[in-house]
Parts: structure tokens; sequence; C-alpha cells
């Protein structure tokens, strides 16, 4: 006998996003990997053009000179796959380097290195008392911030001498004005940047505990994933 009461489905489980980070030779590639796992990715470090260009998000770490890890995303192919993700609206997220040459150029021991251009602007050196800039700082965060949801009042860990120290990027309506976060360390300068598809932090949130976890995690929740 069938009964009248109906058989509630349980409704399936969401998948989890999917990441890759971006091997092309950076350092700290590890520690990203887990700190997005944590936070509720599926993650794949490769370098591979179709495995990039296919994942839900980009995680594009940086670590050492700019001209460096230019060189490095030019010979591996990562400067086309970021280009190509953003010009599709596909998410990406740049992390200290990640996020520096992100801009037109940057600037270091007197040696000027075109960036990938995704923003107006340079990279130069902190003009403070002590560089390199290590350890934990505060940052001020806007009101239309979807990445530090919930952290308004965290701190998270910095290691850098250069940063973008002034934003140019004009934003013509319909376009939506981008989502800037500041740090100070001698002068202010930009911690972190949320542009539509491009997002990208100064700081290491792999490298910033559980705070770091929850914005790694608010990045994904950010991510469109297919049906």
């Amino acid at each position: 006998m069938v009964s009248d009461t109906a058989v509630e489905e349980t409704p399936p489980a969401a998948r989890r996003p999917r990441v890759v980070v971006f091997d092309y030779g950076s350092g700290n590639v590890h520690s990203a990997v887990k700190a997005l796992e944590k936070a509720g990715a599926d993650v794949t470090l490769s370098g591979d053009f179709t495995e990039a260009m296919a994942a839900d998000g980009l995680f594009v770490p940086g670590v050492g000179a700019f001209d460096a890890v230019m060189a490095a995303l030019e010979s591996s192919g990562g400067a086309r796959i970021i280009d190509k993700r953003i010009t599709g609206g596909k998410p990406v997220l740049g992390v200290c380097v990640g996020l520096q040459v992100m801009f037109d150029r940057g600037t270091e021991r007197g040696v000027e290195t075109e960036g990938l251009g995704q923003w107006p602007g340079s990279i130069t050196e902190l003009p403070a008392e002590v560089v390199p800039h290590m350890g934990w700082n505060t940052v001020r965060v806007p009101e239309n911030s979807r990445l530090f949801r919930g952290l308004e009042d965290e701190r998270f860990y910095f290691v850098h001498s250069y940063a973008a120290q002034e934003w140019l990027l004009d934003v013509i309506p319909p376009f939506t004005e981008p989502a800037l976060t500041w740090a100070d360390h001698g002068v202010p300068f930009l911690a972190a940047i949320e542009n539509g598809p491009l997002t990208a932090t100064q700081f290491h949130p792999e490298k910033s505990g559980e705070a770091g976890i929850t914005l790694l995690r608010n990045w994904l929740d950010t991510l469109p994933l297919p049906e």
C-alpha cells in the first residue's frame, strides 16, 4: 500500500568549487593548496592551460622579485591564461607579487618591468623606515567588500617591500566601482582589490591563520558554479 504522505527527496549536495593553483615555479604553492582545501575547495596544482581555463577559480601565487615573476608567467603561458580568464569573466585571485604584476609596471632596484596591465599604475618601493614590511597588520575595509565579510577587524600577514600606493582606474557606469582595501606602512598602500572577476591581496591569506581561511572561503563563495 502506497502512503499518501509525500516522500521528501534529499537535495544533492552542492559541489565544491574547483580551483587551480597556477604552478609556474613560484614558491609557497603547497601552503596555498592546503589553505584553499581547508576553505572548502577541490584544488589542483597545475600549469596546464586547459585545467587552468576550466577551473571555477584560478589562484595566482607570487613570491620574489617582480621581474622574475613576470618572466616565469610569460614563459609558462600564465600571462595568456590570466588575460583570457579575466576577459571571459572567469575569477582570478592574485596574492602578493600575484597582485603586483596585475599593474602596468613594477620598479625594483632601478629596474622597470612591464606587468600584465590589468590595472593602470606602478608598483614601487614603500618609503618606510623599515622594509620589508613583514608581519601582521590591520586593513581598512570598504563597505562594498565581499572578500572581507566578517573580517573587518582582523589582521593579516604581509611580507613585501613594494606595493601599489595609488589607484588610477576610472570606472564608468554601468560598471561597478571596485572595492579597495588599504593598509599602512610608512604610507597607505593597497592591501586588497576586488574588481569584477579579478581579486588580489598584497598579504598572504594562506599565512594569515583563521582570518585568511575565512577570506578564502569568502572568495570561493563568489565563484559562479555551473548547474
